[in-house]
């Protein structure tokens, strides 16, 4: 696995360059067809680690709270553990899932659901899972301190995957597992009482690469002006 200086002396290169790249999708159809890719995930393409450390290099440029930087990653590309992950998984979320999947009252819900079935059974055949952690642990602290904590590290996952689907890849954020989440700190060597484990994003080049706007709800009912309703 390719070390951290590593990661650390191409990504000096990288922003020396940085003014004469331009992507290949505009920002506005970048932004509104970064999907959540749980059934078309490539399996079968390799996804270089120069390339998830170029989009980390990207990712940790996302405002964070009082501009610290208390984001850390596991990259994660062994076999046996993609596979030991892949057991936790499932026996975290499928139960879950195929309720939820059983119950929905929508199209979309079942889709969404099926998805995270299909991504359960097939956890360890993504090619890379990148797992991002935060400094730190939130137990009875208010919600001023929750907003906080996750508002510092959920936009350098975002950004993790805009960059991610700016070169043609595809990737989700799953929580589902964090329901043992010890026991992948243990797995993974994560200090468990002093670290949080905020998502679990699997990477893979796409099955195909065109990608639509979602069906949302209108904005009418939903923003107001000055006060609520």
């Amino acid at each position: 696995m390719m070390s951290s200086l590593q990661c650390a002396r191409r990504g000096r290169h990288f922003f020396l360059g940085i003014e004469g790249i331009m992507d290949d999708l505009g920002t506005d159809a970048l932004l509104t067809t970064t999907r959540a890719v749980r059934k078309r995930l490539n399996f079968n393409q390799a996804v270089g680690l120069d390339t998830i450390c170029e989009c980390l290099r990207i990712a940790v440029q996302a405002p964070t709270g009082g501009g610290e930087e208390q984001t850390s990653f596991v990259i994660i590309d062994r076999p046996d553990i993609k596979a030991r992950l892949g057991e936790i998984f499932r026996e975290a979320t499928l139960p879950v899932f195929s309720e939820k999947y059983a119950n929905a009252d929508t199209r979309t819900a079942k889709r969404a659901y099926a998805g995270g079935i299909y991504l359960a059974r097939n956890l360890e055949r993504v090619p890379v899972l990148v797992l991002f952690c935060m400094d730190g642990r939130m137990t009875n602290e208010g919600n001023a301190r929750f907003a906080g904590f996750y508002g510092s590290v959920v936009p350098t996952i975002w950004n993790f995957q805009l960059a991610l689907r700016s070169r043609g890849l595809g990737s989700t954020y799953i929580t589902g597992y964090l329901s043992r989440e010890a026991e992948v700190a243990s797995l993974l060597g994560i200090p468990y009482e002093t670290v949080s484990q905020i998502a679990l994003v699997p990477v893979a080049y796409t099955v195909g690469t065109r990608f639509r706007a979602a069906q949302r709800l209108p904005l009418a009912g939903r923003c107001f002006r000055n006060s609520w309703g």
